[in-house]
């Protein structure tokens, strides 16, 4: 990764400010921008040489029930039914007041966003609750994703654009609504026409010398032009190393940058948004769910719980530590791949070293790593697991990136990703499963396929499983025979979005001790804090979206104690 050689020491660093904010992810850009645009002088402190973090690498949806992009589409319902929706789901592992905070409070800060930024947000039509069935979830959905936009404004700045989780060509925008399309491959009209129309609107910014960026890109330079107009800077290559605590209040944080140790003090509190532990193996193997590995998530390489640490060494309670923002992920030879639609189409199974299924494959993401890590403590391996394919599905739909028909590259094979067979005997073979339970599995799964009913995981059955489907099959677009051979496997790891433990907060943000009292000036948000959604997931842009409200809550909490 190349380092951005404008702008990363712009002068030296305040003696005292304010608000120090520390992350210039989602967390900590919304919370920097807030705290200045109520008159505090702010500073964001960022380890790396980039601003987005994680949040830049994403598909940069929100789910904030009620915000305005949902009312201009006719989709805001009654915030009781999304308080009866987190209830339902999340439950008692995060405190009600918490979560109706955040269901009351986030419509306001998507308005914050509006104003004073250029980010817009659109509805992403259908995109289901990942748990719609649940009291007040959403089959229709909740989540909304930026609308594209030109980063030109940026300048020089954009070279501090936080590098991508798969890389494109310049201005081939693809949003979440049309990746939905496009996985489809040549299944329906709307797939090559939504290709055609990103081919078009490509050759168009080229022409007109657009930069053109989608999902959490465009949050993240929305969110960084905010921070410009309002005269917020952000120091880079600036890493927390601990706290400054005086009489029991914190009171500014000891940094690092260019090998030199400095102190930035702050008057008013502390915002650590510095995103999650999910590239510190030590943390991993200490509190998660083993096996464990820093290469398989897709989080920022960043994010290694700096903040995390030193929110622990002031006293901070933690929760939730043994989870993340999971989702089984293919280990390519490139780096991890998210696997999302790729398990919901039809003509797919995800099996153990058994050979058999162990879940409904078009779970949640979340949802299907807790079931491979459930499967671990039967005694039979589930790591890695094996999404078994055969050709008619390699024909039809787009894999890792993938189009439908091309051959899987030769290094997948050479770096153990992908098996390939003419037979499912010869497959169990080659992955080391016995090949006469691979066969009943895919012989009792086409049987499933051909009625409609997956009597076993019941896939399909959700308004969910549904979204990543064709509905071109049927009678149960998630479920199709496997008999087409060759036939494949391809590797199956328990990924991750970025970890979702961390320092327990109330509803203002305030971090917490383990007897629940306050820890004064200091506040956390986003991946650094424990989930305000537990030990669940409730829809696309869940994670991001709590960064935003509780980053905002913290510095007007700072406000309004100041004033």
């Amino acid at each position: 990764m190349s380092t951005p050689s404008s702008g990363a020491h712009p002068g030296p660093l305040p003696a005292e400010v304010d608000v120090v904010v520390v992350g210039a992810g989602a967390a900590g850009m919304t919370a920097a921008l807030a705290a200045g645009k109520r008159g505090l002088d702010t500073v964001l402190v960022e380890k790396s040489a980039y601003f987005g973090g994680s949040t830049a690498r994403s598909g940069g949806g929100v789910w904030i029930p009620g915000n305005y992009a949902l009312r201009d589409a006719g989709q805001a319902d009654a915030p009781e039914q999304s308080k009866l929706y987190l209830d339902s789901i999340v439950g008692d592992d995060v405190p009600k007041g918490r979560r109706d905070t955040y269901i009351d409070r986030g419509p306001e800060v998507m308005d914050f966003i509006k104003a004073e930024t250029p980010v817009r947000f659109t509805w992403v039509p259908d995109y289901a609750d990942y748990h719609p069935e649940q009291p007040g979830g959403r089959p229709a959905g909740r989540s909304v994703e930026p609308i594209p936009l030109d980063a030109r404004f940026l300048g020089e700045e954009l070279d501090h654009l936080h590098p991508q989780y798969a890389k494109a060509p310049a201005n081939l925008i693809v949003t979440q609504a049309d990746f939905r399309k496009i996985s489809l491959g040549l299944r329906t009209f709307r797939g090559p026409l939504t290709m055609l129309k990103v081919m078009v609107r490509r050759m168009v910014s080229l022409m007109l010398g657009r930069k053109m960026y989608a999902m959490g890109n465009a949050l993240a330079i929305g969110l960084r032009k905010g921070l410009m107009d309002a005269d917020v800077p952000i120091e880079y290559d600036t890493e927390l190393t601990d706290l400054l605590i005086e009489n029991g209040r914190v009171t500014g944080i000891k940094v690092l940058r260019g090998g030199v140790a400095s102190t930035i003090r702050a008057r008013r509190g502390v915002i650590l948004g510095s995103g999650g532990f999910e590239r510190n193996l030590e943390l991993r193997e200490k509190f998660q769910p083993q096996p464990t590995s820093v290469d398989w998530t897709t989080g920022s390489e960043f994010n290694t719980g700096g903040g995390l640490l030193a929110g622990i060494a002031a006293g901070g309670q933690t929760d939730l530590l043994d989870d993340a923002w999971w989702g089984p992920t293919i280990p390519l030879p490139s780096g991890p791949w998210f696997c999302l639609a790729e398990r919901n189409l039809p003509g797919s199974i995800i099996v153990n070293q058994g050979g058999n299924r162990f879940m409904n494959e078009a779970l949640p993401y979340v949802e299907a790593v807790h079931e491979i890590y459930k499967g671990e403590a039967t005694g039979i391996p589930h790591v890695p697991a094996w999404m078994i394919i055969d050709q008619r599905y390699r024909n039809r739909y787009l894999f890792a990136g993938l189009s439908p028909r091309q051959p899987f590259p030769g290094r997948w094979y050479k770096f153990g990703t992908v098996k390939k067979a003419s037979s499912l005997a010869g497959l169990a073979t080659e992955i080391d499963v016995p090949a006469e339970a691979l066969q009943a599995t895919i012989e009792r799964f086409n049987a499933f396929a051909v009625s409609g009913v997956d009597e076993d995981f019941h896939r399909g059955e959700s308004a969910y499983d549904k979204y990543y489907s064709d509905p071109r099959v049927k009678p149960n677009p998630s479920l199709h025979v496997i008999d087409h051979g060759p036939f494949y496997a391809v590797k199956i790891v328990p990924g991750d979005l970025g970890t979702k433990g961390g320092l327990v907060t109330d509803g203002q943000a305030r971090v917490l001790r383990p007897d629940g009292s306050v820890i004064p000036g200091l506040y956390a948000a986003g991946n650094v804090s424990s989930a305000v959604m537990g030990h669940t997931y409730a829809g696309p842009g869940a994670t991001i979206g709590p960064a935003l409200t509780f980053g905002y809550l913290a510095a007007e909490h700072i406000a309004e104690e100041a004033s």
